[in-house]
């Protein structure tokens, strides 16, 4: 692997070092560093960063201290990597992050059953300040970051949003008016197919933010009340396991759509991951929130004449 070296307007930082065999501890501290800015290892060829002042900062830092430790190193700024182009670059980047938030979403989920939940405050804090530590060398904006917002106001509303998901009338849902965030993405658009399908055949559907929800209506995927994420089940999951649908295709959609929400790889299934980028593209060319959930509720129409099951 080889680097081109350039002065100005380089997007990337490059530490490269070496610390005698003696210097083992001194070897992790340096390792531990690098892991806490966020830096991507290059094989045997150093460690990335995108070329910033604060980046810079830390690397040179850095090198200051392997040198104290009789090693060698240098902070040189990089135009390229020769094998490597910038999408397969930042792909590091962002593979690095994926799995970071994908930990805190198993964690946050966890505590969002009603046990768990109870004197999780310690639990909470602690979470939110990985979180903090994350988004800060979150360099490429995952959209996992917004994932893990959305957990943890889920968690922190739930003694308030909490259902009981034991017992539930099925004709008290019926012909009504359903309310829902905007710009629905998979969970919503998906469990709005699922009202209307198995629930309530009249289902009407409206949006509103979580200060102005209509008296009248039933709340879904909202972080305050109504059906919402529940343990480690999205919406869709809690709509299907509290009003009892046991269709095998219905269960099949279900893990589809829990992975693509949830991002946690919980049952292996990919189909989901499309269609809520598709969504998220509707929603991005400023679609009205009634059309980009019909049309979601479209393509889980479809999903539901192609899944197989066993």
């Amino acid at each position: 692997m080889t680097v081109r070296r350039t002065e100005n307007g380089a997007p990337w930082l490059l530490l490269t070092f070496t610390l005698p065999a003696k210097r083992a501890s001194q070897r992790v501290e340096i390792w531990r560093k690098l892991q806490r800015y966020g830096a991507v290892p290059l094989g045997n060829s150093g460690y990335l960063l995108p070329n910033s002042p604060a980046n810079q900062e830390r690397f040179e830092w850095l090198a200051v201290a392997v040198r104290k430790y009789a090693g060698e190193a240098s902070v040189v700024k990089v135009q390229s990597i020769d094998n490597l182009s910038t999408p397969q670059l930042i792909g590091r980047f962002a593979e690095a992050r994926a799995r970071e938030y994908q930990e805190l979403i198993r964690e946050l989920q966890k505590l969002s059953s009603a046990a768990s939940h109870k004197n999780s405050s310690g639990r909470m804090s602690s979470l939110r300040t990985r979180f903090r530590e994350i988004a800060e060398i979150d360099f490429f904006h995952s959209p996992l970051q917004k994932r893990v917002e959305e957990l943890f106001a889920r968690v922190q509303a739930l003694p308030a949003a909490s259902m009981e998901a034991a017992k539930v009338n099925p004709r008290e849902y019926t012909g009504r008016l359903w309310v829902t965030r905007p710009r629905p993405g998979i969970d919503r658009s998906a469990s709005a197919w699922l009202i209307r399908n198995f629930i309530d055949k009249k289902a009407r559907f409206t949006f509103a933010s979580e200060t102005q929800i209509p008296r009248e209506a039933v709340p879904f995927d909202m972080f305050h009340g109504g059906f919402g994420h529940r343990g480690e089940d999205c919406t869709f999951e809690t709509l299907q396991k509290t009003f009892r649908i046991r269709d095998k295709r219905v269960g099949v959609i279900g893990q589809i759509i829990h992975d693509a929400d949830l991002l946690d790889e919980k049952f292996g299934r990919k189909e989901g991951i499309g269609i809520d980028a598709v969504l998220n593209g509707w929603a991005k060319q400023g679609i009205r929130d009634s059309e980009i959930l019909e049309r979601g509720i479209q393509l889980i129409e479809a999903l539901y004449h192609s899944v197989l099951w066993k």
